[in-house]
This record gives C-alpha cells, sequence and structure tokens, in this order.
C-alpha cells in the first residue's frame, strides 16, 4: 500500500509552500521592488548588506542563508535558515511577466522540515505579499 503525503510534502525535499500574486506592475519595478534594500527587508527581514550574488552568504533579522541563482528580472534563489530550524530551506523568488503591464511576485519554499512549518510559512509569505500590497497603494 502506498503511504499516503500530507499537503505540501514532497518525496524528495520535505515540506514546500508557494504563494503567489498578480500586480499591475512592470516586471522592472517587480524587480525592484524585491531587490531593493527596502524590498529584502520587507521578505527577508532587516539586514545590514545583503549582496546579490551567487555565493555570497547574508544574515538578516529573521535568519541567515546563502544566495545560490540569480537572474535579473525573474528569479533569486537562496537557501534560508531560521534561528530555530535545523536545517536550511530553499526559497525561490520569480517575477513572472504578464500581459499588459501585470506581474506575477511567486514565493517558493522548500526543505520544510515539517507541516507545522509550511503553515507557518504559507502564512508568512501571505503577509509578505500583502506588505507590497500596501506598498504599491501608497
Amino acid at each position: 500500500m502506498k503511504k499516503q503525503r500530507i499537503i505540501g510534502q514532497t518525496k524528495d525535499v520535505g515540506f514546500q509552500v508557494g504563494v503567489r500574486r498578480t500586480f499591475s506592475i512592470s516586471q522592472e519595478k517587480a524587480w525592484e521592488l524585491i531587490t531593493s534594500k527596502e524590498g529584502l527587508d520587507l521578505w527577508l527581514g532587516e539586514s545590514t548588506s545583503i549582496i546579490l550574488e551567487p555565493g555570497q552568504k547574508y544574515l538578516a533579522k529573521t535568519g541567515a542563508g546563502e544566495i545560490r541563482i540569480v537572474k535579473p528580472l525573474q528569479q533569486l534563489r537562496l537557501t534560508w535558515q531560521k534561528e530555530e530550524w535545523e536545517k536550511p530551506s530553499t526559497v525561490q523568488v520569480r517575477i513572472i511577466s504578464k500581459a499588459s503591464n501585470k506581474t506575477t511576485i511567486s514565493f517558493h519554499q522548500e526543505k520544510l522540515a515539517d507541516k507545522n512549518f509550511r503553515e507557518e510559512m504559507k502564512v508568512y509569505w501571505g503577509e509578505i505579499l500583502d506588505g507590497i500590497t500596501e506598498r504599491l497603494q501608497n
């Protein structure tokens, strides 16, 4: 009999979660928003400086990790480990251009330890997208 997996559980990378939202902004504006000091502080937590180049390590208020992939205007991939976590997770941020000046910002996180961390991060990323929405309305 096949063992039933819990929602968000993968065969190879533990638990994962993804949230996305489409905004009425250009791909360039979305990238700038995510990668600016203000943007990084919003979704990764305050830090002194984060250098967005593969191999660069960073320390932020919410945790630490290493930048893995930087594809300007498209994708960031990094490891992220909160203090209370045993192992780092992998976070991927994608900027997906849609027609007529609409852009989707997507956060995907894998290698989460269990369903509780998955739920916690689902709420977290939803709040981050709410914060982006608020910033764009001001």
